[in-house]
């Protein structure tokens, strides 16, 4: 878990939301979500650059999720979560931290709620 996920966990127990982690979430597949409300069928994903060493012409090398591939891989993710009737509220690492992200999961938590 990263430190802006550390952070997103430690905001979402501090207002008593109850959530899972890397929650699994299709029958074949092998992908997660960071944090998961199942019950809500909301999925939580804290998207974020990752910087892996440097290339051969000395420019830093992008993690897989900034690689035309990653990027492709992640929206087939959502796409079949969607499919499967989740509800998937990405977020950048600065909406974590300026508290924005946990804003929106609970406007996006009580929608949900009324809905039920």
């Amino acid at each position: 878990m990263s430190k802006v996920e550390e952070l997103m966990a430690f905001q979402l127990k501090a207002i008593g939301i109850d959530f899972v982690s890397e929650h699994r979430f299709h029958p074949t597949r092998r992908w997660r979500f960071d944090f998961a409300i199942p019950e809500l069928m909301l999925a939580i994903e804290v998207e974020g650059i990752t910087f892996y060493g440097k290339n051969k012409n000395g420019s830093m090398k992008l993690g897989r999720h900034q690689t035309g591939k990653g990027i492709e891989g992640d929206l087939e993710k959502y796409d079949h979560a969607m499919r499967l009737g989740w509800n998937v509220y990405r977020c950048s690492q600065s909406m974590v931290k300026s508290g924005v992200a946990l804003q929106t999961i609970e406007i996006l938590i009580n929608m949900k709620k009324a809905e039920l």
